[in-house]
Order: C-alpha cells, then sequence, then structure tokens
C-alpha cells in the first residue's frame, strides 16, 4: 500500500505541473493576442501628425494634432468635403499634408473667377471659403485621373495645395488616411474633424 500512495503523490505533482504550465502557456498567449490588438488598433486609429499653418484654420488650427484613421481607406474611397492626410507625390522626405477633398476621379476641376468648379457646376457656397484670388493650375480645367484627387486648404489663400505644382492632383496610394480627431489643444477639448 505504501506504493500505491507514493505513486498518487507523483501523479498529483505532474498533474500541478502541467495546470501550472498550461496557465502559463494561455497567459503568455492572451499577452501576445493584446499586444497585438493594441499595436494594429494604434496603427490603425492612432496615428498622428501635426498641422503645419494655417491653411486649414477653422477646421484644424496651426500647431494642432490630429489623428489618422488609416482603416477607413482600406474598405472605402474618399469623399468630397473628407479631409486627408497624404504625401505629395508619395515623397517621404517631406510632412504630411493635409487638406480637403473637393475633386473626385474622372472629375474636371478648374477654379474661374474665385470660385470652385467641379464639371462645370460651382461647388461651394460663396459665403463658406474665401475668393481664391490665386487659380494656379487649376485656371484651366484639370481632368483628374482615376486614382486622383484635388484637394485645397480651408484657408484658400494660404493653402499650398493642388493648385501649387509641387503638389498637384493627389494619387490615392499617397493617401495615408483621414483626419478623424483633433486631440486636445490649449482649451483641452477633443473635436471631430468636419
Amino acid at each position: 500500500m505504501a506504493k500505491a500512495k507514493g505513486l498518487t503523490f507523483y501523479q498529483k505533482e505532474s498533474k500541478l505541473n502541467k495546470e501550472f504550465f498550461k496557465g502559463i502557456l494561455e497567459l503568455v498567449v492572451a499577452t501576445l493576442i493584446v499586444v497585438f490588438l493594441a499595436f494594429g488598433i494604434t496603427y490603425v486609429f492612432g496615428s498622428r501628425t501635426g498641422i503645419i499653418g494655417d491653411s486649414m484654420e477653422e477646421a484644424l488650427p496651426a500647431s494642432s494634432q490630429v489623428l489618422i484613421n488609416r482603416f477607413v481607406y482600406m474598405v472605402s474611397a474618399p469623399k468630397r468635403g473628407d479631409v486627408i492626410v497624404f504625401l505629395p507625390y508619395g515623397n517621404t522626405n517631406t510632412h504630411y499634408y493635409t487638406k480637403r477633398v473637393v475633386g473626385l476621379p474622372g472629375e474636371t476641376v478648374q477654379i474661374i473667377e474665385g470660385r470652385l468648379y467641379v464639371d462645370g457646376y460651382a461647388i461651394e457656397a460663396q459665403d463658406k471659403y474665401d475668393y481664391i484670388e490665386d487659380a494656379g493650375m487649376a485656371d484651366s480645367p484639370i481632368l483628374l485621373g482615376e486614382k486622383e484627387y484635388f484637394v485645397l486648404g480651408d484657408n484658400r489663400n494660404s493653402s499650398e495645395d493642388s493648385r501649387s505644382g509641387n503638389i498637384g492632383p493627389v494619387n490615392r496610394a499617397n493617401i495615408i488616411g483621414k483626419a478623424w480627431m483633433v486631440i486636445p489643444g490649449k482649451d483641452g477639448r477633443i473635436s471631430l474633424v468636419e
């Protein structure tokens, strides 16, 4: 009988070791999943950029920080009115630009007498944005390619945007994501980008 009791003791010890290591393995796997999810969520929704200059005033004040939603354009295309973050011509040696989409693929964009026209129709209310003093390249009609977007800063007369030769129409491949939330500034408030 002494042998049987000793044998039972060793079986319990072995069973405890298996349960202990199984618990440790489950904890490690759960931790890895949480880290992976946290990294993924941060990459997709937590990337941020600073606003340089006053080209997007009032919507995005100079020096504010904006969170970038990288996921939204993986499942849908940019829409007119979206504020996008992009690299002009994919140039990784420059800062991110943040501008509003006003022209979509296949449309013809032109600025006539200080107003924006898309496919021959004025698309903005006169009182929403300032009269555009410099039409730049858009003084002639610009036909956008199948993956090109025409962007303007909200502060039309203090913006380097698609009217400029060093920006031009923005290719979808160069769009980083959609600006979706302004990180709290001096007033301490979080606001969505409109």
